[in-house]
């Protein structure tokens, strides 16, 4: 298939930093490619160099003639005094009659209905909405988008998600959520130490790929090694390097003392800092909030369990920032109080970097906030936590000015961490974040010992984070869901499939936990009893669990005998997948229940 765009052996250089160094790749028809890499490793100078905003120092990037291309920047700037409608209309390069209501449409789409408002009165988010509006109304045959995804809740970005996939043309994205990168994409981009990296999948193949290519350099860094040491101890024979032949090896073993060995990514590294909580948390006793005839949060209560992960979830401009923001002593409600416990210490991660001082050195922004901390294996310093969010000694000593919007976000992160909360408040903790470090921060939530309330529309972080989600619906009002995100979407279409029996079993069963929650809350206690449903699988699941296992150690053993046979080996881990799920819903069930009956037994013996 022929190319209709080729990156010719570019390189890049900022300063001291090689970004690109002698890197070529070629763009076809129907590619969707995601890129990918840390913050700083240069995904948004390859993006502009592809739309021809930016020159390499070497090399070329060739485009077929006529080839039209539209770029989403990652910071959009707009003139002066435009107007959304016309701004986003005069996007399309061919305009005719229909274009303001083809406008107009995506605008909507993204949550955007005032049209004739002025741009500059708009907030952050919604002007790179816009920006995004006149992006997708211009015909092109290359789409370059710089986090097309942040800002757009999870109902914008599932229609954006099929747009995409839609689009005929070639799509060039970089973005952080894995979701989105999976269903649109056939091709992943890495950038890592100046070198580019192909693989024709969607991200969760290439994670896999990534593995395996990282596996196949570690054998052959070994094997150089050991080449390495043969060699040595050759030349510690005492050899005269007369001949060729010996003069060769020690050409050779020259060679080989000089090449470099595998250059892994770094990974942002975690320790989890630890404060004290006692038994008081947080507690909301009917809180509303109102923004002139708006109300954002309507009459919401509710104590915060002990380290529990809850995730606030809804559209653009429902009130989510405005909740955590009320927890986080921000703001004021309306009516109502928020009660901290004693020893409860908020760390705050804004969705706005707060202003950084540009002139001021990486280190001393971090030292402003703490020398050192302590960690579960002794004191680290301001110094050590910088190395371990990605900042070298160099970088350390380095201007804030010079650090990209990703750089200057992480940085923000390991600020609030290094004032040792025993509660973390994240807004959109994703925006700006590269994958590592979102990967990373992620696994360190696992283990942080305290209260996690996230606001974010990344559906990937969400499941692996949280344990409860209150979504907004309707004007103010918050809606409780048990499990992470892909567990709500599942109960909130089902809740909402028309089936009347669902809607009366689910009505049921919110009613219930609105009940005991209350009851919980306030004193006043009803009689707990099983579901004749949930009595029969109370009884059984033991047993389903073990026969579950049972498969599953089955299976292993199958794919062990069938290693060599590709076709049902493919058959058997699919199988396997299936029961690991299928286990994996037990044993949240066996916990849900075997709660109740803890609840039952308890309700029975105080009576």
């Amino acid at each position: 298939m022929m190319n209709i765009l080729n990156i010719e052996h570019v390189s890049k250089i900022f300063g001291e930093k090689v970004v690109f160094d002698d890197v070529s790749y070629g763009i076809h028809d129907g590619d969707k490619i995601g890129i990918i890499g840390i913050n700083g490793t240069g995904k948004t100078t390859i993006l502009k160099m592809i739309a021809g905003l930016e020159e390499p120092d070497e090399g070329q990037v060739i485009t077929q003639n006529g080839l039209r291309i539209t770029y989403l920047p990652q910071t959009p700037e707009f003139p002066e005094g435009a107007t959304i409608l016309n701004y986003v209309a005069d996007g399309k390069i061919n305009k005719d009659w229909s274009t303001d209501s083809e406008a107009k449409n995506v605008l909507n789409k993204l949550g955007i209905f005032n049209h004739e408002d002025e741009i500059s009165k708009l907030s952050g988010g919604q002007k790179k909405r816009v920006a995004l509006a006149r992006t997708l109304v211009n015909p092109a045959d290359v789409l370059i988008l710089d986090e097309p995804t942040n800002h757009i809740d999870n109902e914008m970005a599932a229609w954006l998600e099929d747009y995409l996939i839609r689009f005929k043309g070639v799509v060039v994205m970089v973005t952080h959520d894995r979701y989105f990168l999976d269903r649109v994409t056939n091709k992943i981009m890495e950038i890592s130490h100046g070198k580019l990296y192909a693989y024709d999948t969607n991200y969760s193949k290439f994670l896999e790929m990534k593995a395996q290519r990282e596996e196949m350099e570690l054998a052959s860094q070994r094997k150089r090694q050991s080449i390495l040491r043969m060699e040595l101890e050759w030349a510690k024979r005492g050899c005269q390097a007369r001949s060729t032949k010996q003069k060769a090896r020690l050409d050779r073993l020259e060679d080989l003392k000089n090449s470099t060995g595998v250059v892994r990514d770094q990974n942002v590294e975690l320790d989890s800092v630890e404060t004290r909580m006692g038994k008081k948390t947080i507690e909301l006793n009917h809180i509303s909030k109102s923004y002139g005839d708006k109300k954002v949060v309507d009459d919401f209560e509710y104590i915060v369990l002990r380290n529990q992960r809850l995730g606030i979830i809804g559209p653009n401009g429902c009130g989510k920032s405005t909740l955590i923001k009320m927890i986080a002593g921000v703001l004021e409600p309306d009516q109502g109080e928020i009660e901290l416990g004693d020893t409860i210490k908020i760390g705050y991660f804004a969705q706005e970097v707060p202003d950084m001082d540009d002139n001021r050195r990486v280190i001393d922004y971090i030292r402003d906030e703490a020398e050192y901390i302590p960690t579960r294996d002794g004191k680290i310093s301001a110094s050590q936590m910088l190395e371990r969010f990605l900042f070298d000694s160099a970088m350390q000593y380095t201007p804030i000015a010079k650090l990209s919007g990703g750089e200057k976000r992480r940085l923000y992160l390991l600020k609030v961490l290094m004032s040792a909360p025993n509660v973390l408040l994240l807004d959109e903790p994703s925006n700006d974040l590269d994958i590592p470090t979102l990967t990373i921060l992620e696994d360190y939530l696992d283990t942080f010992a305290g209260i996690v309330i996230a606001v974010s529309h990344d559906r990937y972080f969400l499941d692996n984070v949280v344990d409860r989600i209150f979504a907004f619906e309707g004007e103010g009002h918050l809606v409780q869901y048990e499990g992470g995100y892909t567990d709500y979407l599942e109960a909130f279409q089902r809740k909402n499939s028309g089936d009347a029996a669902v809607v009366s079993m689910q009505k049921e069963d919110e009613d219930k936990k609105k009940s005991s929650q209350k009851d919980w809350k306030q004193g006043r206690q009803e009689k707990l009893k099983f579901s004749y449903k949930e009595q029969r699988e109370y009884e059984t699941i033991d047993d389903d669990i073990a026969a579950l296992e049972k498969k599953i150690e089955s299976l292993d053993a199958d794919m062990m005998a069938n290693a060599t046979n590709s076709l049902k080996l493919r058959q058997i881990m699919e199988e396997k997948e299936a029961a690991e799920q299928e286990l994996e819903e037990k044993m949240d069930r066996w916990v849900y229940l075997n709660d109740l009956a803890e609840r039952i037994e308890a309700e029975k013996s105080g009576s």
